[in-house]
C-alpha cells in the first residue's frame, strides 16, 4: 500500500471518524445527564446508561440511519421534511462537505506535494502503533492473570466451598461456579464469561471471619449475575479502537465506578450488614493487590473511600419509579429508533432536494427560459454520429446556454455528477434532446477574478437545479452505494497539460464568459480523441468518466485552466454501435486499455482504480418539459 492509497483511505475515513466521534460525544453527555438525574436511583441504573454510550462508539448513526434507508416504504412524507433532513444532517455531520459540494465532488482534491501524502499516512502509522500498544499491554496483564490461573488448583471441599454455594443459593445462581486456589496475590476475581470461574487466593481465607467471607463471595456471585466481564470487554475494544480519544477511558472510569456501586448495593440490599461488608473490602485490599484489567470482576475497584461512604450512610436507595423508567425509554427510543426512522422518512429527500417546491423556495432561479426539442436532432441522431461534435454547454454571467443535450447530461451538469452516479430516470433519460437557453439580470463578473467566476458558476448550478425541478419536474434523491471508480492522479513523471491561454479560450462569442469548452471527435477509422481549450482538470475527469463509463475523480490538485488534446485507439465500430438510449457506454477492454495508456503517456496523469462508497442520484420522477 503505498502513500498515495493511505491518502484516499484518508479521504473517506477522516469525515466520517469526526462525524462519529461527535455524535458519539454528544451520547456520552446525554447519558452524563441522565446519570445526574438517576444519582439518587440504583447504580446498576447509571451503569447501563454509561455502557449504552459505551456501545455507541460501536455502531455510527450513519449505519443506523442506512438500515432506514432500506426500509424505506413511506415516501409520501419526505417532501414535508426536507428541509429538516438538511438542517439535522449540517448538525450532525460537521465535518462532512456541504450537499451540493458533496455530490460534485466525492472527494477532496489531493495536493502534489508529497507531504499531503505523508501526514495521513503519520496518522494512520499513529493509530496502529497506538492501538497495539493497548493490545500488547493489555496481553502482558493477560498473561499474569493466566499464570495465576495455570498455577491454580480446583477447590472442591472446606470451607470456602460450603461458604460459595450458600451464598449461590440466596443469590439465585443456578450454574454453581468452580473455585481455584491460587498461590498469587491477586484479589478474589471472576475470571471468564461463558463459563466463569472464581480464583481465590490461598490463605486469605485465614484473615476473615465467616460474615466477611460470605459477603465477599456474594460480591464476585452478583459480578457473575450481571455478566460484568463481559460487559467490560466490550468497552475494552472500544478503548483499543478510540484509545486516542480521553474520552472513552474517562467512560471506562465511570464503568467500573457504577459496577462495584452496583454489586455493593445488591449484597446490602439482599441481608448483608453494611459495616461488616466494609470491613470484608478492607481486609481483601490488605492482604492482595487489585485486578489489572477491568474484564476480570475483583471486590476493590473503584474508589475505596467513595465506596466505604456509600456502603455506611443509611440512605435508602431508590428503586426506578415509572417517571424515571419513562425517561429512560424515551432516550432509548432517541438514540436507536429514531435514526432508523429518521433515515426511513427521510430516504427520498437529501442533499440534491427531492421536491421540485424545495427546490425552487431555497435556490435562485432564472428569469426567462427557453426550453425545446433539439434542432439538430434530425441531423445528428446520435451523440457520436459525426466525425466532430462539440458541446455547446456553457455558463456565462448573462445564464446559461445548452444545445441537443440529453436530461442526463443536464442532470450532470446541474450537480456536478459523473454519468455512473445517475441510477433510474424515464426511458427517454437518454435519447430526448433539448436546446435550453435562461437568463438571468446581467451580473458585472471579472473574468480574471477567479473567485468571482466561480460564485458565478456555483449560482448559474443552483439556478439550473432550480430549473430541473420547474420545467423537467424532477424529483430525485441521494444514495451511498459501493461502486468502482478511478482516481484522475499526477503520474510519477508529473503532468504534461498545457496551461491555457485565458484571452484566447476564456472569452467566447458576444464577449460571454465560458467556464469550459470541450470537444470530442471520433473518426471513422480506429481512433477516439478529446481536445479541450481553457478545460479544467475537473472537466476533464467527467469526460474520461464518459469515455470509461465508471466515475473518476479528479484528485490530481491541479487548479488552473489548460488546453490537450488526447487520442487513443477503438474498434471501428465502436461509435456506430452505440446507443441512442443510453449515454457514451463504457469501452471494451482493449479501449479501456489503451485509454489508460494514452491519459498517461499524452497528459502525464494517471487514472488509479479504486472501489468505496459513492454517492449517487436516483432519479424518482421527471417530465418532458412543454415547449416555450
Amino acid at each position: 500500500m503505498n502513500l498515495k492509497s493511505v491518502t484516499t483511505m484518508w479521504e473517506a475515513i477522516a469525515p466520517a471518524v469526526g462525524n462519529h466521534l461527535w455524535q458519539s460525544t454528544l451520547v456520552v453527555v446525554a447519558a452524563g445527564l441522565l446519570a445526574v438525574a438517576l444519582r439518587k436511583n440504583q447504580a446498576r441504573g447509571r451503569y447501563w446508561l454509561w455502557l449504552a454510550a459505551s456501545v455507541k462508539f460501536l455502531i455510527p448513526f450513519s449505519g443506523l440511519v442506512a438500515i432506514g434507508n432500506h426500509l424505506a416504504w413511506w415516501r409520501g412524507a419526505a417532501g414535508s421534511n426536507a428541509g429538516l433532513y438538511v438542517a439535522v444532517e449540517e448538525i450532525g455531520q460537521p465535518f462532512t462537505q456541504t450537499a451540493s459540494s458533496a455530490v460534485s465532488h466525492s472527494a477532496p482534491a489531493v495536493a502534489s506535494s508529497g507531504m499531503s501524502h505523508l501526514f495521513p499516512a503519520m496518522l494512520a502509522a499513529m493509530w496502529l502503533c497506538g492501538f497495539v500498544a493497548v493490545l500488547v499491554l493489555w496481553c502482558v496483564r493477560w498473561g499474569r492473570i493466566s499464570a495465576a490461573i495455570r498455577g491454580s488448583v480446583p477447590l472442591k471441599e472446606g470451607r470456602e466451598v460450603e461458604a460459595l454455594r450458600r451464598v449461590e443459593r440466596v443469590a439465585g445462581v443456578r450454574q454453581p461456579v468452580e473455585m481455584l486456589l491460587s498461590r498469587a496475590t491477586l484479589e478474589p476475581g471472576i475470571f471468564g464469561m461463558s463459563r466463569p470461574v472464581l480464583v481465590w487466593p490461598q490463605g486469605i481465607s485465614e484473615y476473615l471471619e465467616h460474615a466477611h467471607l460470605e459477603a465477599v463471595l456474594a460480591h464476585e456471585l452478583w459480578h457473575v449475575r450481571r455478566r460484568d466481564n463481559l460487559t467490560a470487554a466490550i468497552h475494552m475494544a472500544v478503548e483499543a479502537i478510540f484509545w486516542f480519544y480521553p474520552l472513552v477511558w474517562w467512560l471506562g472510569a465511570r464503568l467500573v465506578e457504577e459496577r462495584e456501586r452496583a454489586c455493593d448495593e445488591e449484597v446490602v440490599e439482599s441481608g448483608g450488614e453494611p459495616r461488616v461488608y466494609a470491613e470484608s473490602i478492607l481486609k481483601v485490599c490488605e492482604f492482595c493487590v487489585g485486578s489489572p484489567l477491568a474484564c476480570v470482576s475483583g471486590v476493590t475497584g473503584a474508589d475505596l473511600k467513595q465506596r466505604m461512604v456509600h456502603i455506611m450512610s443509611e440512605q435508602v436507595i431508590r428503586k426506578l419509579d415509572f417517571s424515571r423508567k419513562l425517561l429512560l425509554s424515551v432516550a432509548a427510543l432517541l438514540a436507536v429508533i429514531a435514526p432508523i426512522v429518521f433515515g426511513l422518512v427521510n430516504a427520498t429527500p437529501s442533499v440534491a432536494q427531492s421536491q421540485s417546491e424545495a427546490v425552487s423556495a431555497t435556490a435562485p432561479a432564472f428569469t426567462s427560459v427557453s426550453v425545446k426539442p433539439s434542432q439538430a436532432l434530425s441531423a445528428n441522431p446520435t451523440y457520436a454520429g459525426s466525425q466532430s461534435h462539440m458541446v455547446k454547454m456553457f455558463y456565462s454571467p448573462a445564464g446559461y446556454t445548452a444545445a441537443n443535450v440529453t436530461l442526463r447530461e443536464l442532470i450532470e451538469e446541474a450537480y456536478g455528477v459523473q454519468t455512473e452516479q445517475i441510477v433510474g430516470g424515464p426511458e427517454w433519460l437518454n435519447s430526448a434532446r433539448f436546446d435550453v437557453h435562461a437568463q438571468v439580470d446581467k451580473i458585472q463578473v471579472n473574468p480574471t477574478n477567479p473567485k468571482q467566476m466561480e460564485q458565478s458558476r456555483m449560482e448559474n448550478q443552483k439556478r439550473l437545479q432550480t430549473l430541473l425541478a420547474e420545467h423537467f419536474k424532477v424529483v430525485l434523491h441521494t444514495e451511498t452505494q459501493n461502486l468502482p471508480t478511478y482516481a484522475l492522479v499526477v503520474a510519477d513523471g508529473g503532468a504534461k497539460l498545457q496551461a491555457a491561454n485565458s484571452a484566447a479560450t476564456m472569452t467566447g462569442p458576444d464577449g460571454q464568459l465560458m467556464v469550459h469548452r470541450m470537444m470530442m471527435n471520433r473518426s471513422q477509422g480506429q481512433v477516439v480523441g478529446l481536445a479541450a481549450q481553457g478545460a479544467s482538470t475537473d472537466v476533464l475527469a467527467q469526460q474520461l468518466s464518459r469515455q470509461l463509463g465508471t466515475p473518476v475523480i479528479d484528485k490530481t490538485g491541479l487548479k488552473g485552466s489548460y488546453d490537450f488534446s488526447l487520442q487513443w485507439a477503438a474498434p471501428e465500430n465502436h461509435s456506430s454501435q452505440e446507443s441512442e438510449a443510453a449515454p457514451e457506454g463504457a469501452p471494451d477492454a482493449a479501449s479501456k486499455a489503451s485509454l489508460l495508456s494514452a491519459v498517461q503517456q499524452q497528459l502525464g496523469l494517471k487514472l488509479e482504480p479504486q472501489n468505496g462508497p459513492t454517492q449517487v442520484l436516483v432519479i424518482d420522477s421527471a417530465e418532458k418539459p412543454a415547449e416555450n
